[in-house]
Protein backbone atom coordinates (compact mmCIF):
# COMPACT_ATOMS: atom_id res chain seq x y z
CA UNK A 1 0.00 0.00 0.00
CA UNK A 2 1.67 3.54 -1.09
CA UNK A 3 2.42 6.00 1.63
CA UNK A 4 1.30 9.37 1.99
CA UNK A 5 3.91 11.94 2.43
CA UNK A 6 2.85 14.82 5.19
CA UNK A 7 3.95 17.50 2.72
CA UNK A 8 1.08 16.43 0.21
CA UNK A 9 -1.44 16.42 2.60
CA UNK A 10 -0.08 19.66 4.16
CA UNK A 11 -0.73 21.32 0.36
CA UNK A 12 -4.28 19.61 -0.12
CA UNK A 13 -5.19 20.89 3.16
CA UNK A 14 -4.38 24.32 2.13
CA UNK A 15 -5.87 24.20 -1.36
CA UNK A 16 -8.98 21.82 -0.75
CA UNK A 17 -9.55 21.34 2.88
CA UNK A 18 -13.00 22.94 3.42
CA UNK A 19 -13.54 19.94 0.56
CA UNK A 20 -11.50 17.45 2.20
CA UNK A 21 -9.08 16.84 -0.25
CA UNK A 22 -6.67 15.88 2.32
CA UNK A 23 -8.67 13.50 3.66
CA UNK A 24 -9.35 11.89 0.26
CA UNK A 25 -6.00 11.84 -0.27
CA UNK A 26 -5.30 9.97 2.99
CA UNK A 27 -8.09 7.61 2.53
CA UNK A 28 -10.09 8.77 4.98
CA UNK A 29 -13.43 9.15 3.24
CA UNK A 30 -15.73 9.48 5.79
CA UNK A 31 -13.79 12.44 6.99
CA UNK A 32 -13.84 14.27 3.39
CA UNK A 33 -17.42 13.30 2.86
CA UNK A 34 -17.66 15.54 6.22
CA UNK A 35 -15.70 17.87 5.14
CA UNK A 36 -17.67 18.51 1.76
CA UNK A 37 -21.04 18.57 3.23
CA UNK A 38 -20.40 20.55 6.03
CA UNK A 39 -17.08 23.01 4.07
CA UNK A 40 -14.70 22.23 6.64
CA UNK A 41 -16.81 21.16 9.83
CA UNK A 42 -18.17 25.42 9.02
CA UNK A 43 -14.07 26.50 9.06
CA UNK A 44 -13.29 25.45 12.87
CA UNK A 45 -12.69 22.04 11.72
CA UNK A 46 -10.41 22.54 8.82
CA UNK A 47 -8.48 24.89 11.33
CA UNK A 48 -8.10 22.92 13.95
CA UNK A 49 -6.37 19.70 11.68
CA UNK A 50 -3.71 22.11 10.84
CA UNK A 51 -1.64 20.57 14.26
CA UNK A 52 -3.59 17.17 13.60
CA UNK A 53 -2.66 16.26 10.14
CA UNK A 54 1.12 14.18 11.06
CA UNK A 55 -1.13 11.89 13.33
CA UNK A 56 -3.86 11.44 10.46
CA UNK A 57 -0.49 10.57 8.17
CA UNK A 58 1.18 8.08 10.60
CA UNK A 59 -2.14 6.48 11.19
CA UNK A 60 -2.52 6.10 7.36
CA UNK A 61 0.95 4.67 6.89
CA UNK A 62 1.16 3.02 10.10
CA UNK A 63 -0.79 0.35 12.62
CA UNK A 64 -4.75 1.27 12.47
CA UNK A 65 -5.71 -0.18 16.05
CA UNK A 66 -3.56 0.84 19.04
CA UNK A 67 -2.31 -2.73 20.94
CA UNK A 68 -3.90 -3.07 24.09
CA UNK A 69 -6.90 -0.71 23.34
CA UNK A 70 -9.98 -3.17 21.77
CA UNK A 71 -12.46 -0.13 22.61
CA UNK A 72 -11.39 3.15 22.07
CA UNK A 73 -11.41 5.98 24.13
CA UNK A 74 -13.95 7.90 24.69
CA UNK A 75 -13.70 11.68 22.35
CA UNK A 76 -15.23 14.85 23.78
CA UNK A 77 -14.93 16.57 20.75
CA UNK A 78 -16.29 12.94 18.61
CA UNK A 79 -19.15 13.02 21.18
CA UNK A 80 -20.22 16.92 20.37
CA UNK A 81 -19.19 16.83 16.60
CA UNK A 82 -21.96 13.69 16.67
CA UNK A 83 -24.52 16.21 18.41
CA UNK A 84 -23.97 18.68 16.22
CA UNK A 85 -24.08 16.69 12.79
CA UNK A 86 -27.54 15.22 14.18
CA UNK A 87 -29.23 18.47 14.25
CA UNK A 88 -28.02 19.93 11.62
CA UNK A 89 -28.69 16.42 9.41
CA UNK A 90 -32.17 16.92 11.34
CA UNK A 91 -32.90 20.75 10.29
CA UNK A 92 -32.11 20.06 6.78
CA UNK A 93 -34.45 17.67 6.77
CA UNK A 94 -37.02 19.96 8.33
CA UNK A 95 -36.32 22.54 5.93
CA UNK A 96 -36.25 20.27 2.69
CA UNK A 97 -38.84 16.90 3.46
CA UNK A 98 -41.02 18.20 6.03
CA UNK A 99 -43.88 17.23 3.87
CA UNK A 100 -43.16 13.78 3.20
CA UNK A 101 -45.52 11.03 4.78
CA UNK A 102 -44.26 9.53 8.01
CA UNK A 103 -41.93 12.42 8.15
CA UNK A 104 -41.17 12.62 11.91
CA UNK A 105 -41.49 8.71 12.32
CA UNK A 106 -39.11 7.32 9.55
CA UNK A 107 -37.68 10.46 7.23
CA UNK A 108 -36.21 12.57 10.88
CA UNK A 109 -35.04 10.00 12.99
CA UNK A 110 -32.95 8.66 9.85
CA UNK A 111 -31.08 11.86 8.98
CA UNK A 112 -30.28 12.32 12.89
CA UNK A 113 -29.15 9.02 12.99
CA UNK A 114 -27.55 9.53 9.39
CA UNK A 115 -25.59 12.90 10.49
CA UNK A 116 -24.28 10.80 14.00
CA UNK A 117 -23.15 7.98 12.53
CA UNK A 118 -21.44 9.73 9.65
CA UNK A 119 -19.52 11.51 12.67
CA UNK A 120 -18.90 7.80 14.44
CA UNK A 121 -17.39 6.54 11.15
CA UNK A 122 -14.24 8.97 10.78
CA UNK A 123 -10.90 7.77 11.28
CA UNK A 124 -10.23 4.25 12.68
CA UNK A 125 -13.88 4.26 14.96
CA UNK A 126 -17.55 2.82 14.16
CA UNK A 127 -20.50 2.92 15.55
CA UNK A 128 -23.74 0.32 15.68
CA UNK A 129 -25.84 1.90 13.08
CA UNK A 130 -28.80 0.19 13.65
CA UNK A 131 -28.62 0.40 17.80
CA UNK A 132 -28.46 4.52 16.67
CA UNK A 133 -31.16 4.42 14.30
CA UNK A 134 -33.25 2.65 17.16
CA UNK A 135 -32.64 5.19 19.81
CA UNK A 136 -33.36 8.27 17.42
CA UNK A 137 -36.79 6.07 16.35
CA UNK A 138 -37.56 5.96 19.67
CA UNK A 139 -36.97 9.60 21.12
CA UNK A 140 -38.29 11.35 17.97
CA UNK A 141 -41.59 9.35 18.58
CA UNK A 142 -41.60 10.81 22.12
CA UNK A 143 -40.88 14.90 20.39
CA UNK A 144 -43.40 13.81 17.70
CA UNK A 145 -44.57 16.45 15.58
CA UNK A 146 -42.19 19.11 17.62
CA UNK A 147 -39.23 20.57 15.44
CA UNK A 148 -36.86 20.80 18.60
CA UNK A 149 -37.08 17.56 18.93
CA UNK A 150 -34.15 17.08 16.80
CA UNK A 151 -31.86 18.41 19.51
CA UNK A 152 -33.11 15.35 21.89
CA UNK A 153 -33.59 12.84 19.49
CA UNK A 154 -29.45 14.18 18.18
CA UNK A 155 -28.11 14.05 21.72
CA UNK A 156 -29.52 10.59 22.85
CA UNK A 157 -28.52 8.94 19.54
CA UNK A 158 -25.24 10.39 20.39
CA UNK A 159 -24.87 8.73 23.49
CA UNK A 160 -25.76 5.75 22.30
CA UNK A 161 -23.68 5.78 19.26
CA UNK A 162 -20.56 6.50 21.77
CA UNK A 163 -22.08 3.59 23.90
CA UNK A 164 -21.42 1.51 21.16
CA UNK A 165 -17.79 2.58 19.41
CA UNK A 166 -15.83 0.22 18.04
CA UNK A 167 -12.63 0.29 16.24
CA UNK A 168 -13.33 -0.88 12.10
CA UNK A 169 -12.34 -4.45 11.17
CA UNK A 170 -8.55 -4.52 9.84
CA UNK A 171 -6.68 -3.37 6.61
CA UNK A 172 -8.73 -3.95 3.47
CA UNK A 173 -7.58 -3.56 0.04
CA UNK A 174 -7.06 0.24 -1.41
CA UNK A 175 -10.13 1.05 -3.73
CA UNK A 176 -9.63 2.24 -6.75
CA UNK A 177 -10.06 6.14 -6.43
CA UNK A 178 -12.89 6.52 -9.14
CA UNK A 179 -14.77 3.93 -7.11
CA UNK A 180 -14.18 6.28 -4.12
CA UNK A 181 -15.27 9.55 -5.95
CA UNK A 182 -18.07 8.06 -7.16
CA UNK A 183 -19.38 6.61 -3.96
CA UNK A 184 -19.29 10.15 -2.25
CA UNK A 185 -20.79 11.85 -5.23
CA UNK A 186 -24.08 9.62 -4.51
CA UNK A 187 -23.70 10.64 -0.96
CA UNK A 188 -23.39 14.51 -1.64
CA UNK A 189 -26.20 14.72 -3.80
CA UNK A 190 -28.44 12.76 -1.83
CA UNK A 191 -27.63 15.19 1.00
CA UNK A 192 -27.75 18.09 -1.44
CA UNK A 193 -30.13 17.42 -4.12
CA UNK A 194 -33.13 18.47 -1.58
CA UNK A 195 -31.49 21.99 -0.17
CA UNK A 196 -30.98 23.03 -3.27
CA UNK A 197 -34.59 22.81 -4.58
CA UNK A 198 -35.62 24.47 -1.55
CA UNK A 199 -32.71 27.04 -1.69
CA UNK A 200 -34.01 27.36 -4.87
CA UNK A 201 -37.65 27.32 -4.48
CA UNK A 202 -37.45 29.57 -1.32
CA UNK A 203 -35.25 32.39 -3.56
CA UNK A 204 -37.44 32.16 -6.37
CA UNK A 205 -40.88 32.88 -4.16
CA UNK A 206 -38.55 35.71 -2.31
CA UNK A 207 -37.74 37.42 -5.62
CA UNK A 208 -41.58 37.20 -6.72
CA UNK A 209 -42.37 38.94 -3.10
CA UNK A 210 -39.69 41.33 -3.71
CA UNK A 211 -40.83 42.18 -7.31
CA UNK A 212 -44.37 42.92 -5.96
CA UNK A 213 -43.36 44.98 -3.63
CA UNK A 214 -40.82 47.32 -5.80
CA UNK A 215 -43.68 47.68 -8.03
CA UNK A 216 -46.38 48.41 -5.33
CA UNK A 217 -43.53 50.87 -4.14
CA UNK A 218 -43.09 52.22 -7.50
CA UNK A 219 -47.12 52.41 -8.34
CA UNK A 220 -47.83 54.15 -5.08
CA UNK A 221 -44.93 57.01 -5.92
CA UNK A 222 -46.80 57.55 -9.34
CA UNK A 223 -47.78 61.19 -8.49
CA UNK A 224 -44.75 62.21 -7.18
CA UNK A 225 -42.72 61.85 -9.74
CA UNK A 226 -39.11 62.66 -9.16
CA UNK A 227 -39.59 60.07 -5.65
CA UNK A 228 -40.32 57.76 -8.05
CA UNK A 229 -37.23 58.14 -10.51
CA UNK A 230 -34.74 58.65 -7.59
CA UNK A 231 -35.72 55.16 -6.41
CA UNK A 232 -35.89 53.60 -10.10
CA UNK A 233 -31.93 55.07 -10.31
CA UNK A 234 -31.00 53.16 -6.69
CA UNK A 235 -32.20 49.78 -8.20
CA UNK A 236 -30.57 50.30 -11.26
CA UNK A 237 -27.16 51.37 -10.00
CA UNK A 238 -25.99 47.97 -9.65
CA UNK A 239 -26.96 46.91 -13.30
CA UNK A 240 -25.51 50.21 -14.51
CA UNK A 241 -22.09 49.47 -12.10
CA UNK A 242 -21.84 45.40 -13.57
CA UNK A 243 -22.47 46.78 -17.39
CA UNK A 244 -19.20 49.23 -16.73
CA UNK A 245 -17.67 46.30 -15.29
CA UNK A 246 -18.04 43.99 -17.61
CA UNK A 247 -18.48 46.40 -21.13
CA UNK A 248 -22.18 44.96 -21.56
CA UNK A 249 -23.05 48.53 -22.14
CA UNK A 250 -27.03 49.38 -23.07
CA UNK A 251 -28.04 46.35 -24.21
CA UNK A 252 -27.85 44.81 -20.58
CA UNK A 253 -29.33 47.81 -18.70
CA UNK A 254 -32.36 47.92 -21.11
CA UNK A 255 -33.32 44.56 -20.55
CA UNK A 256 -33.24 45.08 -16.80
CA UNK A 257 -35.41 48.59 -17.00
CA UNK A 258 -37.90 46.25 -19.45
CA UNK A 259 -37.78 43.78 -16.67
CA UNK A 260 -38.67 46.50 -14.17
CA UNK A 261 -41.16 48.01 -16.39
CA UNK A 262 -42.61 44.52 -16.49
CA UNK A 263 -42.48 44.06 -12.62
CA UNK A 264 -44.83 47.24 -12.90
CA UNK A 265 -47.33 46.27 -15.83
CA UNK A 266 -47.90 42.87 -13.96
CA UNK A 267 -48.87 44.53 -10.57
CA UNK A 268 -51.37 47.48 -12.52
CA UNK A 269 -52.86 44.20 -14.41
CA UNK A 270 -53.49 42.28 -11.81
CA UNK A 271 -54.70 45.72 -9.26
CA UNK A 272 -57.21 47.02 -12.39
CA UNK A 273 -58.60 43.13 -12.94
CA UNK A 274 -58.95 43.04 -9.18
CA UNK A 275 -61.33 46.28 -9.12
CA UNK A 276 -63.13 45.33 -12.34
CA UNK A 277 -64.50 42.61 -10.70
CA UNK A 278 -65.11 44.47 -7.59
CA UNK A 279 -66.84 47.28 -9.30
CA UNK A 280 -64.65 50.07 -8.05
CA UNK A 281 -63.12 52.88 -9.71
CA UNK A 282 -59.21 53.43 -9.56
CA UNK A 283 -59.28 56.23 -6.64
CA UNK A 284 -61.65 54.12 -4.44
CA UNK A 285 -60.76 54.32 -0.84
CA UNK A 286 -60.42 50.68 1.07
CA UNK A 287 -63.49 51.03 2.50
CA UNK A 288 -65.51 51.47 -0.82
CA UNK A 289 -63.52 48.58 -1.65
CA UNK A 290 -64.73 46.27 1.47
CA UNK A 291 -68.34 48.03 0.98
CA UNK A 292 -68.62 46.25 -2.48
CA UNK A 293 -66.73 43.18 -1.56
CA UNK A 294 -69.45 42.11 0.81
CA UNK A 295 -72.37 43.29 -0.99
CA UNK A 296 -70.83 40.79 -3.99
CA UNK A 297 -70.43 38.36 -1.28
CA UNK A 298 -73.58 38.20 -0.31
CA UNK A 299 -75.51 38.45 -3.58
CA UNK A 300 -73.11 35.49 -5.40
CA UNK A 301 -72.83 33.13 -2.56
CA UNK A 302 -73.63 29.62 -3.55
CA UNK A 303 -75.94 29.50 -0.89
CA UNK A 304 -78.16 32.40 -2.23
CA UNK A 305 -78.07 31.31 -5.76
CA UNK A 306 -79.29 27.19 -5.64
CA UNK A 307 -80.40 27.08 -9.10
CA UNK A 308 -77.11 28.49 -10.15
CA UNK A 309 -74.57 26.96 -7.99
CA UNK A 310 -71.91 26.79 -10.75
CA UNK A 311 -72.05 30.00 -12.12
CA UNK A 312 -72.40 31.36 -8.88
CA UNK A 313 -69.36 29.24 -6.58
CA UNK A 314 -67.44 30.55 -10.17
CA UNK A 315 -67.86 34.13 -8.98
CA UNK A 316 -67.99 33.65 -5.44
CA UNK A 317 -64.54 32.54 -5.72
CA UNK A 318 -63.18 35.08 -8.20
CA UNK A 319 -64.92 37.68 -6.24
CA UNK A 320 -62.67 36.42 -3.35
CA UNK A 321 -59.25 36.33 -5.46
CA UNK A 322 -59.37 39.79 -6.70
CA UNK A 323 -60.44 41.35 -2.54
CA UNK A 324 -57.31 39.35 -1.63
CA UNK A 325 -55.20 40.56 -3.98
CA UNK A 326 -56.35 43.90 -3.13
CA UNK A 327 -55.54 43.55 0.53
CA UNK A 328 -52.20 42.38 -0.65
CA UNK A 329 -51.60 45.32 -2.63
CA UNK A 330 -53.21 47.67 -0.16
CA UNK A 331 -50.36 45.87 2.44
CA UNK A 332 -47.46 46.37 0.10
CA UNK A 333 -47.96 50.16 -0.14
CA UNK A 334 -48.86 50.64 3.88
CA UNK A 335 -45.18 48.94 4.48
Amino acid sequence: MQQRRLWVTYVLWAVGGPLGLHHLYLRRDSHALLWMLTFGGFGVGWLREFFRLPAYVKKTNGKHRPSGMPVPPVSPVRFLGQVCMGIYFGMVALICLSSLNYFYLLVLPLAVSMGIHLVSNVGEETSDLHKTLMASLVTSTVFYGRPLGTFPASLVASLTATQNRRYKGGETLEEPLGVRLYRLSLAWLAFSAPLSYCVVYNTTATISYVAESIAALLDWLWFFPSLRVLLESVLLLPYRAFCLVTGGGRLILEDWERVLERFVSIHNERREAAMQVLGVSHGATFEVISHNYRELVKMWHPDHNPHNKEEASSRFMEIQEAYETLVRLNKLQQH
